[in-house]
Formats: C-alpha cells, sequence, structure tokens
C-alpha cells in the first residue's frame, strides 16, 4: 500500500467513528463558511467552496446543515476566520504540520504548543519543516467503473498516482493540477467522495508500535482541536495501529 492510499484509509477509519464525524462536520462547515467569505456563495465561480461540499456529501452532511454554513459565511456580522499553521517535531523526531483555521489566534496557539508539550514535542519556526512534504491534490471516488478508458482519462488530466483498493480509486495529482481534475471529474458526472489538498511527506520514519502510538496520541488530541483543520506527519503507522483504529 502507498503512502497516498494508506492515508486515505487511516482517514476513512477515523472518519467512521461517530464522535469523529462530528469534528469532521464541524471542520467542514467551518471551511464552508471561510470559502463563502473568501470567494462568494455560488460554487460553480469559488473552486474552494465546491471541494468544501464535495467535501460535506462525501460524510454525508445534511443538505440544510450545507445550505446554513453558506448561509453564515454570507453575513456579514458572523465571526471572521484565519487560516494559520504550526510545525514542530513529536517525540522520536517525527515531523508534524498542523494547518487551522480560528477566530482566535491565542487560544489556537496555546492549544497547539500544549499539546505538543504534553506528549514531548516542540514546535518549531514556520518553514521549518515545509522541505518534508509535497502538497498533493488528492481524490477519493466510490461506484466508479475503473476501466482502462477511464484510468487514461484521469492520466491525461493530470493523475500522477492511481490506485484502486477495496473498490474505492484514489488519485494524486499535484496542487497545480487540483482544477484540472476536478474539470474532468465533472466532465465524466462523477462526484468524488473527498476532494482534497494534502501534505505528503516525502519520506516516512518508522517507529515501534509502542513509541508509534505515543505519537498518535498527540495526533489525535491535535486533530480533536476544534481549531485544527488537518494534522500531517512522516510517521510510517504501523499495520497493527491502522488495524486498531
Amino acid at each position: 500500500m502507498s503512502g497516498h492510499n494508506k492515508w486515505s484509509t487511516i482517514k476513512r477509519k477515523k472518519g467512521a467513528n461517530d464522535a469523529k464525524r462530528s469534528k469532521m462536520f464541524s471542520k467542514i462547515i467551518k471551511e464552508i463558511t471561510v470559502a463563502v467569505k473568501e470567494g462568494g456563495a455560488d460554487p460553480d465561480a469559488n473552486p474552494r467552496l465546491r471541494m468544501a461540499i464535495t467535501n460535506a456529501k462525501g460524510v454525508s452532511m445534511p443538505k440544510d446543515n450545507i445550505q446554513r454554513a453558506i448561509n453564515k459565511g454570507k453575513d456579514k456580522d458572523s465571526a471572521n476566520f484565519t487560516e494559520v499553521s504550526y510545525e514542530g517535531y513529536a517525540a522520536h523526531g517525527i515531523a508534524v504540520f498542523v494547518e487551522c483555521t480560528t477566530d482566535n489566534l491565542q487560544r489556537t496557539i496555546a492549544n497547539v504548543r500544549a499539546a505538543f508539550n504534553k506528549y514531548n514535542g516542540s514546535l518549531g519556526k514556520n518553514g521549518s519543516l515545509a522541505f518534508l512534504f509535497d502538497r498533493k491534490a488528492i481524490f477519493t471516488l466510490n461506484e466508479v467503473d475503473a476501466n482502462e478508458d477511464f484510468e487514461l482519462e484521469v492520466i491525461d488530466a493530470g493523475a500522477e498516482d492511481y490506485e484502486v483498493e477495496d473498490g474505492i480509486i484514489t488519485i494524486t495529482t499535484s496542487f497545480e493540477d487540483f482544477g484540472n481534475m476536478m474539470s474532468k471529474l465533472e466532465e465524466l458526472n462523477i462526484e468524488p467522495t473527498s476532494a482534497e489538498i494534502q501534505r505528503i511527506p516525502n519520506n516516512t520514519e518508522s517507529l515501534s508500535v509502542d513509541n508509534a502510538r505515543s505519537v498518535l496520541k498527540l495526533i489525535d488530541v491535535l486533530e480533536d482541536d476544534d481549531d485544527v483543520v488537518n494534522v500531517f506527519h512522516n510517521l510510517e503507522v504501523p499495520e497493527e495501529l491502522i488495524n486498531e483504529m
């Protein structure tokens, strides 16, 4: 299983948990709100909003919730959010990149720093870890006929990696080809389960199961924070721990 697909498998397993699903809802609602404030309420003219709505549908968010989030974004009096990232090392030298969307920067940095400190990690300067990760667009598709013609179509649209596992297709493109792939899928009348910009590690680090479990405690605490949108790391998660999720 490649790094991209393993990452997607972990996200699916976490998303299956009801408590995690509730967190996903709240974060997607925030993303929809930010997208509307940034680019307007028309998904056809706002790629970021279109992506957020796609992800909302992918986790079965009710249409009413999606519309309320859009309306909240249109409300000039609703909270304004700032996007910020933090970089640091977990225990055992594992690189961790944290993306946040917040209406209170002091609260967010305090929570992120406290999590790193509690689990023997340390925050670094922004930009210090960027070279360890590549920004990639990751598309997940269900119930698609993965025939040779379809594979050629997505390769033509910029697919760098194309994987099929348990009936789920994962397509990886460069960050720059995100729009091309979205347009191609729309042309083929295919709505992805998720469409995300992720930071994929150039190389991963292996640890013992116990040490990996201690690092994942930090990752879980960060992911549970309402201000945290994404957490990326370069830990090669042992199969044993993936199966526990």
